[in-house]
Formats: structure tokens, sequence, C-alpha cells
């Protein structure tokens, strides 16, 4: 059966802008993006997004890793990040994935944020955390 598996991303996230001029102002390669609404209809607008990730790791998940693994990335730059975020009009958001297993001898991670994290992101206009979790191998009834 498989493990648990687990990602943190950093995303800024807007309508009608181009990621890689985020990429150029910070200075740092996003793990992926979505530039899909850069050039769409202003009538039907479509979210763009800049995103930076940690690899998905495997077992036995540490979240308070994988977070503080992000803030190493970003905290040199988050001036920039709050520059780009205000001239761009863009919402910065905090997601953690989790993948969970539904086998009995796997662990379950403990989920949250350590006081170091709160007080980094807490700096954040408007910051979004979600955690999204599903259980791999589970069959509905």
């Amino acid at each position: 059966m498989a493990s648990n598996q687990a990602r943190a991303h950093f995303t800024l996230a807007g309508y009608h802008f181009d990621p890689e001029h985020v990429t150029r102002h910070l200075g740092i390669q996003p793990t992926s993006v979505d530039a899909s609404g850069a050039k769409s209809d202003l009538s039907k607008p479509v979210l763009c997004l800049w995103e930076l990730s940690t690899e998905t790791v495997e077992g036995d998940i540490d979240v308070y890793k994988l977070t503080d693994d992000l803030i190493k990335k970003v905290e040199p730059v988050k001036g920039k990040i709050l520059e780009i975020c205000k001239s761009l009009n863009l919402s910065p958001r905090l997601n953690l994935i989790l993948v969970l297993s539904i086998d009995k001898n796997e662990s379950v991670p403990d989920v949250g944020l350590a006081a170091r994290q709160f007080a980094f992101w807490e700096r954040w206009v408007r910051l979004l955390i979600s955690i999204t979790s599903s259980l791999r191998g589970f069959r509905g009834i």
C-alpha cells in the first residue's frame, strides 16, 4: 500500500499578470507557473499563478520542516514579494497538500505551524493558508 505524501507551496495568484515579471522581480525561479490568464478577456478573467514548491516527500512527514523550507526560500525577498503583490494586486497563498494512506501502519502527520512560522506569515497582507488532504486508496461507500 502507498505511503503518506506531502508538499508545501507558496503561490502568488492574481489576474492579468505575466508570471515571468514576478520571476524577474524576485530573482527566484518558480517551480511552476500558469500564465493562462495573462491575456484573458477582461470580461472573463482567468487566474494566473506563480508557485514555489517543496519536493513531494513520502513516509514520515514533517509538516513543520516543509513550511520552514519555504520560509527559508522566500524570506530573503519578502520586501520584494510585498512590492509585487501591491503593484500587481496579487494574493499570496501558503498551501499544504497531504495525501494520507489508509494503511493503519502509517503514522499520521501532525499538521500545524510553529510560532516562528506564524510570526513570518502573519506579516503578509491577505495571506490565505490552505491545507488540502485526501486519502489514498479510500473507496467510498
